[in-house]
């Protein structure tokens, strides 16, 4: 495995790759790799003949409220969980090799549906998010990309950007990788104390019996919402949205092909989840 610190290192990898008529898959992450992140890469492996891995944590798409320096690291353990997986390629540059000039960083364009859900609360957010997976497209060159569905506004707002830019990149989405008990695997899961963890899967419980009203048309949807709401605030959580939408576009939902959001503070720790329903 080979460990890559600059852009035109990557660049010069990639173009060696491509010249010798090999793919390239790339998953993109922020480190403090977990389970979620190792699917990404089993998915990788099915389609391409090399594999990149970026660490990188990326400044802009944290907000002023957002503690950067307190995001964990932990290289060193996920190096030796890349290796394992026989990944070709971890990618690993500093802030000033992604944005040189950190005060006139050209910032992409990003949809309305950035606004809403996630974007509600925060702002810049997305903006940070659609920047910084471009810069590292145009770095790995690759021909296929893999997020997880957890993450599913920031997926859809990916491939908007592919399709605007008219990037030659397959987006793939993959399912929620998920504990046990139903908690959707990611790093915020850390923070949480062993009596929220307790707590934190009436989430996934709540998205599940919500999906079966909605599809047994049990209930009209507003008062499924309503009532998964107060389900999950009187189990110590504050919501921030519960919302079904359409699963292609985030916009208006429609008959077919909608999906559950949720985002709710369990004590200081934000979690996401979502379910499709159709």
């Amino acid at each position: 495995m080979i460990i890559i610190k600059t852009s035109n290192e990557m660049k010069a990898w990639s173009k060696t790759c491509h010249d010798a008529g090999e793919r390239i898959s790339f998953v993109p992450t922020m480190g403090n790799l977990h389970a979620g992140h190792l699917s990404l890469v089993d998915a990788a492996s099915h389609v391409s003949d090399k594999i990149v891995v970026s660490i990188f944590v990326n400044p802009t798409q944290f907000s002023a409220d957002e503690d950067l320096e307190k995001y964990p690291r932990t290289e060193e353990d996920d190096l030796k969980t890349l290796a394992d997986k026989n990944v070709d390629v971890v990618f690993m540059p500093m802030p000033s090799e992604i944005y040189p000039d950190v005060e006139n960083i050209q910032y992409l364009d990003v949809p309305d549906i950035a606004k809403e859900l996630e974007g509600a609360s925060r702002p810049e957010h997305f903006r940070g998010v659609a920047t910084v997976v471009k810069i590292l497209f145009d770095c790995v060159e690759p021909n296929h990309a893999f997020f997880g569905e957890k993450d599913f506004q920031q997926l859809i707002i990916i491939k908007d950007m592919v399709e605007k830019l008219a990037l030659d990149i397959d987006i793939h989405g993959e399912k929620i990788i998920r504990d046990d008990d139903g908690l959707a695997k990611s790093s915020r899961n850390q923070y949480l104390s062993v009596e929220q963890r307790q707590k934190a899967p009436i989430l996934y419980l709540a998205l599940r019996q919500a999906s079966k009203n909605i599809t047994q048309g049990s209930m009209a949807n507003d008062e499924v919402l309503s009532q998964s709401i107060e389900f999950i605030e009187n189990n110590g959580f504050s919501v921030d949205y519960f919302v079904i939408r359409d699963a292609s576009s985030l916009g208006q939902a429609k008959s077919s092909n909608r999906v559950i959001l949720v985002a709710a503070m369990l004590g200081t720790t934000r979690l996401l989840d979502n379910l499709r329903i159709d």
